[in-house]
């Protein structure tokens, strides 16, 4: 059986554990009673970022929660990047081909951005609305590895919108740091 829950304590647990300690992640992750708690993933997911925020500064939360991308779905995503990447030789060509498109993929004023009109994550499905984008950060870190990997440079990921704080979209805009095509 495919345990989300189980996964993102994992994940996030190492990802605490490597900016801090042992007994720090499993007091982020498990709370004071230093287990799994029976809470429903919507009250888990509020209550750990609350506690994640309490203890780090929002730098390393976000760099944390952006190590903490499950990697579900990841080599599908990557062959169709990597596939528009291949067909096309600069950004505009990139997002304008009609399975960038289908992606949610765009190129506005030089800047390439991705977009989602609904939450992608499994997560989340439970939860109304969140107070920080703290938990999101995690897909900008899943789209960060995905554009690298696919681009062959370094990749900044900045999250614009998110479903979760009530905008109308996910949004995301793709920095490349590098030349893309040759």
């Amino acid at each position: 059986m495919f345990d989300m829950r189980k996964i993102q304590e994992q994940v996030l647990f190492s990802a605490i554990e490597a900016a801090s300690d042992k007994e720090t992640a499993a007091k982020i992750v498990y709370g004071e009673e230093g287990h799994s708690s029976p809470e429903d993933n919507a009250t888990w997911v509020k209550s750990t970022m609350k506690r994640l925020e309490e203890r780090f500064d929002l730098s390393t939360v976000k760099q944390i929660r952006m190590n903490c991308q499950c990697g579900y779905g990841m080599d599908e995503k990557f062959a169709l990047v990597k596939e528009l990447f291949d067909a096309s030789s600069n950004l505009e060509e990139f997002a304008s081909q009609e399975k960038a498109k289908a992606a949610g993929l765009f190129s506005k004023d030089g800047e390439l951005y991705l977009q989602f009109p609904f939450c992608p994550c499994p997560m989340l499905a439970e939860v109304d609305r969140l107070e920080t984008k703290t938990w999101c950060q995690c897909t900008t870190g899943y789209s960060k590895v995905l554009f690298e990997k696919a681009f062959g440079c370094e990749v900044d990921v900045e999250l614009l919108q998110s479903i979760k704080m009530g905008d109308q979209v996910c949004l995301m805009k793709i920095t490349p740091r590098g030349a893309l095509w040759k």
